[in-house]
């Protein structure tokens, strides 16, 4: 996010919050920061910042939005936005209140690939969608196997960090809300203290189409994916659920396959920052909204519930 912020001609980064003093002056020497900070209240009073990017662990977001907020700066947070929908609206009506701009950090909707589904999808080249299979089951790379397998007070595990991914992803692909879900978890070798690495399950939307999903900390060999399926024809997207601006789409009716040609793989951390650079400057919207984000929250909480009762659960938006 440093390199992306810094991508674009309207933002720099001036300051960096850690709660470490050494990492900050890490990242402050590596990336030529002026200010590093290790308080919260010094930071958000620092006059040469304009937007504050949360990525902390997923229980600090609130209360540092909510700070933010109150010091009129705008805020662009990571997913999930927060542990309970409560809270995460919460953080939106407080911003809205302050006057400033907050947006949901949700990558993938800025990839060349998922625009391109969500075109075809919308202009009817499968007819009315009928089915979607995700398969973003990766292995958590080394350094990041931290807090996400290890503290469940964080909001640990596959659901809140991948499958709040898959939910904005398909949103924005077919345009339509979830209506219900079903799913199965499992700690399947990374997962400690009953964190869930991996997940399975199907969520049912409102205007008909069943997504059927598998999400995980612990494949390494699967590559990601993402088909729709549809009454005339099969979208067939490879490598896609990805930080990486790469992945490719096959558009298949029958027998007949055609090599969808795509526009040139861009950055999709730099868009989201220029499109919330944009919408701060009263141009446009942030790619993922506050809104955006509240709503994939309250779908990942839905699979959390339906694996723990082994029920079907209806998502719960209010």
């Amino acid at each position: 996010m440093i390199n992306a912020i810094n991508a674009n001609p309207e933002s720099q980064v001036t300051a960096i919050l850690s709660r470490s003093q050494q990492r900050g002056q890490d990242f402050r020497a590596q990336f030529g920061i002026a200010r590093t900070y290790t308080d919260l209240s010094p930071f958000l009073a620092d006059p040469d910042i304009d937007v504050v990017y949360i990525g902390t662990t997923n229980e600090l977001h609130k209360p540092q939005t909510m700070a933010a907020a109150a010091v009129q700066k705008h805020v662009l947070c990571e997913k999930p936005l927060a542990l309970s929908l409560a809270d995460a609206r919460q953080m939106a009506q407080t911003c809205t209140r302050a006057g400033v701009l907050m947006g949901t950090n949700h990558h993938l909707r800025n990839a060349v690939t998922h625009r391109k589904l969500r075109e075809l999808v919308q202009d009817g080249a499968i007819g009315q969608p009928l089915a979607v299979r995700v398969f973003h089951a990766v292995m958590l790379p080394p350094h990041l196997q931290t807090w996400r397998i290890k503290d469940p007070g964080t909001g640990a595990g596959v659901v809140l960090d991948i499958t709040v991914h898959d939910t904005d992803t398909l949103r924005f692909i077919l345009d339509d809300e979830v209506e219900s879900v079903a799913a199965l978890t499992s700690a399947q070798g990374l997962g400690e203290h009953g964190i869930s690495d991996t997940v399975m399950g199907i969520m049912r939307f409102n205007h008909g189409t069943l997504a059927q999903f598998h999400d995980s900390f612990v494949i390494g060999h699967a590559g990601t994916g993402l088909e729709v399926h549809g009454t005339n024809g099969s979208l067939i997207a490879k490598d896609v659920m990805t930080q990486q601006p790469v992945g490719n789409i096959t558009l298949r009716r029958g027998d007949q396959i055609e090599y969808i040609e795509l526009p040139p793989h861009t950055n999709l951390y730099e868009r989201a920052v220029k499109c919330f650079n944009n919408a701060v400057q009263g141009n446009g919207t942030p790619a993922a909204t506050a809104e955006d984000g509240i709503r994939s929250l309250a779908v990942a909480l839905a699979v959390e519930q339906a694996a723990q009762t082994g029920s079907h659960v209806r998502v719960a938006y209010a």
